[in-house]
């Protein structure tokens, strides 16, 4: 091989490999408008290392089939099989998303999978923070409710003129419900 042949051949594999570590929409709308597909993402989003095809096939026929790995039949994990092995597998793969070894039946995803992830449905790959959002949201919500409850308390005491509630005057009710809610509000922001 001459010295110009093989600086060309160097020349189109770094041009080649430039452009396989980016995908264009159009690209990624062909790989993920297959469910499988994208349930094989989802499979790999919290998996590092290599995983063996099987436990991805058991799992997406269990999403499929609306059930768990423990509970799908040999039947519904070789309808998902098949297709994962002669298809979709080697899809992704071609693509540079996953290594793919079809002879020991192992998948690893590729840094470049994080570039789907971000056109999966926003439920498909939740991000940790939401997860502890989700928390501290729903604990504020707690303080909300007690704070509304008292508040109603003391509105329906002062209106209806029960008991000691007879003593603070309406307006004084209507400040210390406003009060509750700004300082709950002050301390959500400041948490």
């Amino acid at each position: 091989m001459s010295a110009t042949t093989q600086q060309l051949d160097e020349q189109y594999s770094s041009a080649d490999m430039i452009a396989a570590d980016e995908l264009d929409e159009d690209q990624i709308y062909h790989l993920l408008q297959n469910e499988r597909r994208r349930n094989v993402l989802r499979y790999l989003y919290d998996e590092d290392g290599q995983v063996s095809m099987r436990e991805i096939a058991e799992q997406v026929a269990a999403w499929e089939n609306d059930s768990t790995v423990q509970a799908i039949t040999s039947d519904e994990r070789q309808r998902v099989y098949i297709p994962l092995y002669q298809s979709h597998l080697p899809k992704l793969d071609e693509e540079g998303i996953i290594e793919y070894d079809q002879s020991r039946g192992t998948v690893q995803k590729t840094p470049m999978v994080a570039e789907l992830y971000e056109y999966l449905e926003p439920t498909a790959v939740p991000e940790v923070d939401d997860v502890e959002n989700d928390d501290e949201n729903a604990r504020w919500g707690h303080y909300y409710l007690g704070a509304s409850g008292i508040g109603a308390t003391l509105l329906a005491g002062a209106t209806l003129g029960l008991g000691p509630f007879t003593a603070l005057p309406q307006g004084s009710v209507g400040l210390a419900i406003l009060g509750m809610f700004w300082t709950l509000t002050l301390g959500q922001r400041l948490a």
